[in-house]
């Protein structure tokens, strides 16, 4: 599954002659492995950051010191931010990006293990909300395997309307 929707967005990408960055927090680099497992992926991705500290996000990708104060690093302001930070850097069409908390521990009531945001900058900036915690099971591989996968179905949706 996540082979032919990487392929289809590849190709897509390919096809339209578009480019894609990824920043990767909670991810740490799974959707740039899984995209550069595509033959021609060269073709269309620009870079991809594992910005897993708070610093990197802030110096590199430029994510507000205000926006991880007030609604820290697992929050949509922060995967739009990280997202249109990585874009500009690399100047691909579109930026993707993933924070949230993979567990199995470090979660809490209001921001629970399994919380993940997809931000997504292209002509406009924005951020999916997803839970990905299965019936109470915090598998930190599982979640971090499903954010990846959701961003870059995420991407291949984003490039059919470029």
């Amino acid at each position: 599954m996540e082979e032919k929707i990487s392929k289809q967005l590849v190709d897509l990408l390919k096809g339209k002659g578009l480019k894609i960055a990824s920043a990767e927090s909670l991810t740490g680099g799974m959707i740039s492995e899984i995209i550069t497992g595509i033959p021609g992926a060269s073709e269309v991705i620009e870079c991809g950051v594992c910005s897993y500290s708070n610093r990197i996000k802030h110096e590199l990708l430029g994510v507000s010191r205000e926006t991880l104060d007030k609604y820290t690093e697992y929050s949509e302001q922060t995967a739009i931010e990280m997202a249109e930070g990585i874009k500009r850097i690399s100047k691909a069409d579109i930026g993707i990006s993933t924070t949230g908390i993979a567990g199995p521990g470090g979660g809490s009531d209001e921001k629970p293990v399994g919380l993940v945001y997809i931000g997504v900058a292209a002509k406009e900036s924005m951020a999916y909300k997803f839970n990905f915690s299965e019936n109470g099971k915090n598998d930190r591989n599982r979640i971090r395997e499903l954010a990846s996968v959701n961003a870059i179905r995420i991407a291949k949706d984003i490039a059919e309307l470029l």
